[in-house]
């Protein structure tokens, strides 16, 4: 029955190899996820083991995947580490989750959702399997999942195992919170073959430790094509190629038969470099998403920089034209006011000019003549003037320093200013 255990894994792992191959490799082509695991049932319970005062027991039970499964553990705090011993029982193959799936691994899991590799569970013949670990945790949860390879550094979503508490286990229990992106979904799909049962009948009986040496080779071969997948050859070139290095020393060690031991030694290397390469190549990603999506924020930001700058201009341009249109509209008010000001004034002038011609002509005005300088006291009146008077001048005696004044029916005109006359007779008086 042991025999026939083994062989079933060793003849499973043989068909694993070409899945992954298929997945992880097309250049062009976006690479899809090999599979996809939803466990619907997952209530782990973390558990914060009293600082030194002895060991305390816990149970494992199998979740809707490994219902059969279970298991036990005695953890202990001890002085800076904390120890426990594990025991499982009816721990089938993985590979009835998928192809891909090879081993199983123990995580120890914070209550904040951080999760850590404890190490791998390599089942026996019977289907059991036992470990010994050490953690620096004080407080975690414990569950069991079914891995492509040893040294994950995340858990897959296929849990088989999860701790559950005993009446008699000694701690604080604490609720664990499991947070997406420390406890993301697998990236592989759960396959369910009847293939499998028959490909293990007739598989060749291997050793325990020629099993566990094919184990590792293949685990990390599943390590490198996932890595490839995850883009380590673009991003984390020389990890990748050290760590297929690796895999061909462990696979050249095989051939030869060496030790068991060297070549589980250069496999798990391979498995463990394979995994960085991964690590790398999705953090490396990242930082280039967030590159592209800062560069495209700050296109973005500069395109509405421009977008702000053009309406602005738009708006000046938009008031220079109002403006240039309010001032077209009042010159030409201007000019209309002008114009009807300039009819008015035509049309008031052709109305002074009709009432004018309408009127009769007027005799001519003779104006006034001017006094000439030195005429006072000469006694005389331009010829002129006394033609133009055309009458006889009346002479009027008035007294002392009054004034004499020829006088005419038409026009009266200043002449002199004199005294009367000394005797009776009448003669013109200086000018004074």
């Amino acid at each position: 029955m042991k025999h026939l255990t083994l062989l079933c894994v060793s003849v499973i792992l043989l068909t694993a190899l070409p899945a992954v191959g298929q997945g992880t490799v097309g250049k062009g082509k976006e690479v899809s996820p090999i599979y996809n695991v939803t466990v619907v049932e997952r209530s782990v319970k973390a558990i914060n083991y009293e600082y030194r005062t002895g060991p305390t027991e816990i149970d494992f039970r199998g979740t809707v995947l490994l219902p059969d499964g279970k298991g036990e553990a005695v953890v202990e705090s001890k002085r800076g580490r904390t120890e426990i011993e594990a025991k499982f029982e009816k721990m089938t193959p993985p590979a009835r989750f998928g192809r891909e799936y090879l081993t199983y691994t123990l995580w120890a899991i914070t209550p904040e959702g951080a999760a850590r590799n404890l190490g791998e569970i390599v089942p026996n013949g019977s289907d059991k399997a036992s470990l010994h670990v050490t953690t620096d945790l004080q407080a975690f949860g414990l569950l069991v999942t079914a891995e492509p390879y040893s040294t994950a550094r995340q858990p897959s979503d296929v849990v088989v195992l999860e701790n559950q508490v005993r009446p008699d286990t000694v701690g604080k229990i604490e609720p664990i919170e499991v947070k997406y992106e420390l406890m993301p979904r697998g990236h592989y799909t759960l396959e369910l073959g009847n293939n499998l049962q028959t490909a293990a009948a007739n598989a060749p009986r291997v050793s325990m430790n020629t099993y566990e040496a094919m184990l590792e080779v293949y685990e990390a071969q599943n390590a490198i094509g996932i890595a490839r997948a995850a883009g380590a050859d673009r991003y984390a070139a020389r990890t990748i190629e050290k760590a297929q290095t690796l895999l061909s020393e462990a696979q050249r060690l095989q051939a030869s038969k060496s030790a068991t031991s060297l070549v589980v030694q250069d496999a798990r290397e391979a498995s463990q470099t394979a995994e960085d390469a991964r690590v790398i190549a999705e953090r490396r990603q990242a930082d280039e998403r967030l590159t592209a999506a800062e560069q495209e924020a700050a296109h973005a930001r500069e395109a509405q920089a421009q977008t702000q700058a053009a309406l602005r201009a738009a708006e000046v341009r938009a008031d220079a034209e109002r403006a240039q249109v309010e001032f077209e509209r009042a010159a030409s008010r201007e000019a209309e006011t002008d114009a009807a000001e300039a009819r008015r004034l035509a049309e008031q002038a052709e109305a002074t000019a009709t009432r004018a011609a309408a009127q009769p002509p007027t005799p001519p005005h003779w104006p006034q003549p001017a006094r000439r300088s030195g005429i006072a006291g000469s006694g005389r009146w331009p010829i002129s003037a006394r033609i133009a008077a055309g009458t006889r001048h009346r002479r009027k005696r008035f007294g002392p320093a009054q004034k004499l004044f020829l006088i005419s029916p038409r026009v009266p005109i200043l002449i002199a200013q004199g005294e009367p006359a000394a005797s009776g007779r009448r003669r013109p008086h200086a000018p004074s």
